[in-house]
């Protein structure tokens, strides 16, 4: 769709990533932690089917904004990546739990094992399909503003404070979970997540975090996305959460 001049502007999904008390890691530390996390995505996306080389990526230190490419399957990423990518950090963050353990018993080897720094690999992750165009510093447009605010949101922060046992805190626009979500054809099932309004910068933010675990509907072990009664699937103490007439009508 064509703009003004040469302008372009485009309906694309976008994915924003950020790892976990970034600034509290040494220069060693936050490098290991960017190869992981760069890892990490690699091997979620291949396993969804997904090339992430051929995402548009604004990196930061911390992570990156991603705007995947057109026609992508929005319910493959919102629900196979995303499971993907929880795995990857389950197994990576249980090898630095194990090099930890080692390191306490006296087995020097142990020490800094997992590929992380020696710490724990942590993020957050939020989604969004929306409108934007091309500029020389990165996309512009609501889409990107959007899913950096879900990414950014006290809510989806405290599911990581909250439960240290976490290592992936999910998050996906109003329009995505209403779109892809709850249509049924994403891995994970809608009842794992709880509705929040996020207000920044004087504008307000309709969203949806995963309070369960990001596995495949139909597991029912505890704290997986579809055991309701799993400790992973408490709101996050303090966030703001909606039920959905609540939401509605506001």
């Amino acid at each position: 769709m064509k703009g003004h001049g040469e302008t372009q502007l485009s309906y694309r999904l976008l994915l924003a990533v950020d790892i976990q008390g970034y600034s509290k890691r040494d220069t060693r530390e936050q490098l290991a932690a960017q190869q992981s996390l760069s890892d990490a995505l690699d091997r979620a996306a291949t396993g969804a089917g997904l090339d992430r080389a051929r995402w548009d990526k604004q990196v930061g230190g911390d992570g990156e904004l991603a705007t995947l490419p057109d026609g992508t399957d929005p319910a493959t990423v919102a629900g196979d990546f995303v499971i993907g990518l929880a795995a990857e950090l389950r197994d990576l963050n249980a090898a630095v739990d194990a090099g930890s353990a080692d390191a306490g018993s006296g087995n020097v080897a142990g020490a800094g094992a997992g590929g992380a720094g020696g710490r724990r690999l942590r993020v957050r992750l939020s989604l969004h399909h929306g409108t934007l165009t091309a500029g020389p510093f990165g996309p512009a447009g609501d889409a990107p503003i959007v899913v950096q605010r879900l990414l950014d949101a006290a809510p989806l922060r405290r599911l990581l404070v909250d439960d240290p046992d976490r290592d992936l805190a999910y998050a996906v626009s109003d329009s995505l979970f209403e779109d892809v979500v709850r249509t049924g054809f994403c891995a994970l099932p809608p009842e794992a997540f709880q509705p929040i309004k996020v207000t920044a910068k004087g504008a307000a933010f309709r969203g949806h975090i995963l309070t369960g675990r990001a596995a495949r509907r139909g597991r029912r072990t505890g704290g997986t996305a579809g055991d309701p009664g799993g400790p992973g699937d408490r709101p996050a103490a303090g966030a703001r959460v909606l039920d959905f007439p609540a939401l509605a009508a506001r």
